[in-house]
């Protein structure tokens, strides 16, 4: 059988396909592309917003109306919360109500038949659905690797669908992680460490541990082999984070995530949030000068460092002061990126029902989406420039034209390539035609 992939979403649901491909290869499947005369194309949602679920329905009916003999398999996060609706698809074979890699694998791969699994509803079961298991050999195709560590997440947020498509916290064993690890460092000299909570990691083992303590073991047990940190709370930034942050020599990357959601208290208690705004700020400030202080590199006296973060605009209840706060704190802290969205209502959510009581309007929450990624694009704009002239180690993706730096910036590559794409290397940074890029180091 020809299966082809089409993913949605994030990191996490990367992961999950690459397991899904990995159960069906092993199963006789060989991994297409759809034009390459693909029979089935499995394709894994997400419901992070309106427009995800919107995206993956749009492109089930272009699959079907361009390719009419590929039979469709839908699974992740959208088809758990919405299975019925993707069955009523008449675009729709197969719907797998969850992210099991294995559930996917005994549903479409032959000599069985296809199965029609029950719509999981309840989030216990979600909760029973498997987190670990056969590790991950590679990430097909790419230079840099993901590394699930958990899944799941116990906080109720407020505007949340994905708590409720994926169950709760979930940690795979540390054993495990670092035997993937090692494994996957084999292919891809860069490894992401992804999860829906990862700040959670280890809560609930039998011996617990903590996302730092499992990064330091990461460090020892899988050498040369740098380590990006996923989405990451401010909170759950440990000072032993810092510190392998500061003193790794660049092994644990200089990145950091921290979804803020809201620069505005009042907006912050609506959501659910369980940090203030003081509480953000305080962090990321803390995280930058100590960084800059304490030996890492610097350009220009700031700190080599990507930060970035989610940010929700038009929540329920947002007003033009909120707003406003939001605007002064994303000024005021060093952020090199943003992911902004409009507020999307997700059923089964309180947010939900939030917006009935207090609608912002679409058109003021896109217009504020946009004057906030004006901001960070000026932000990101300078960060870049100061970072020209300086040094970076960079892992090539595609074609090896692209690099991505310690700092998550993505740049293009001058001159000569290596042979082999699959391992770190020296690069000088340097502006050209006004964009910035990247000069290999000989030899």
């Amino acid at each position: 059988m020809r299966v082809a992939f089409q993913t949605f979403g994030c990191k996490a649901n990367q992961y999950d396909t690459e397991r899904m491909r990995q159960e069906l290869e092993a199963r006789g499947a060989s991994t297409v592309e759809l034009p390459e005369g693909a029979q089935l194309c499995v394709v894994n949602t997400c419901t992070v917003t309106n427009q995800a679920d919107a995206q993956a329905r749009r492109f089930i009916r272009r699959v079907r109306r361009e390719y009419p003999h590929v039979k469709v398999v839908v699974a992740g996060c959208s088809a758990a919360l919405r299975a019925d609706e993707y069955r009523a698809m008449d675009e729709v074979s197969e719907v797998v109500a969850g992210h099991d890699p294995v559930a996917v694998a005994t549903a479409v791969a032959p000599p069985r038949r296809l199965v029609q699994l029950g719509t999981r509803k309840r989030l216990d079961e979600l909760d029973r659905e498997p987190v670990g298991g056969e590790i991950l050999l590679r990430r097909e195709g790419a230079s840099r690797g993901w590394l699930k560590i958990q899944d799941g997440c116990d906080r109720k947020c407020a505007f949340c669908a994905t708590r409720l498509a994926r169950g709760r916290s979930r940690s795979r064993e540390a054993d495990e992680v670092i035997r993937e690890a090692v494994r996957l460092s084999l292919t891809h000299p860069e490894l992401v460490l992804t999860g829906i909570h990862i700040g959670h990691y280890g809560l609930d083992l039998p011996d617990p541990l903590s996302l730092s303590g499992l990064l330091v073991r990461l460090l020892d047990e899988v050498p040369d082999t740098r380590f990006r940190l996923g989405s990451i709370e401010a909170t759950e930034i440990d000072d032993l984070m810092v510190e392998l942050l500061e003193r790794s020599g660049g092994r644990v990357a200089p990145h950091l995530h921290m979804p803020m959601q809201s620069g505005a208290d009042p907006v912050l208690r609506r959501m659910r949030r369980w940090h203030t705004r003081e509480m953000y700020r305080a962090r990321a400030l803390q995280v930058a000068e100590r960084l800059a202080a304490g030996g890492s590199p610097t350009v220009r006296g700031t700190p080599v460092l990507g930060f970035g973060a989610d940010i929700i605009t038009g929540f329920p209840g947002e007003t033009d002061e909120d707003h406003s706060a939001t605007v002064a704190l994303v000024e005021e802290l060093p952020f090199t990126y943003l992911h902004v969205f409009p507020f999307s209502p997700r059923e089964g959510t309180v947010a939900a029902d939030l917006v009935k009581e207090m609608p912002v309007p679409q058109r003021v929450a896109r217009e504020r989406s946009k004057e906030l990624r004006d901001i960070v694009q000026a932000k990101g704009e300078a960060y870049r420039r100061r970072r020209a002239g300086s040094r970076a180690r960079v892992v090539l993706e595609g074609d090896g034209r692209s690099a991505l730096t310690e700092d998550y910036l993505r740049v293009e590559v001058q001159g000569p390539l290596p042979e082999d794409h699959r391992v770190l290397l020296d690069a000088e940074l340097v502006m050209m035609d006004g964009e910035l890029g990247a000069v290999l180091a000989k030899g």
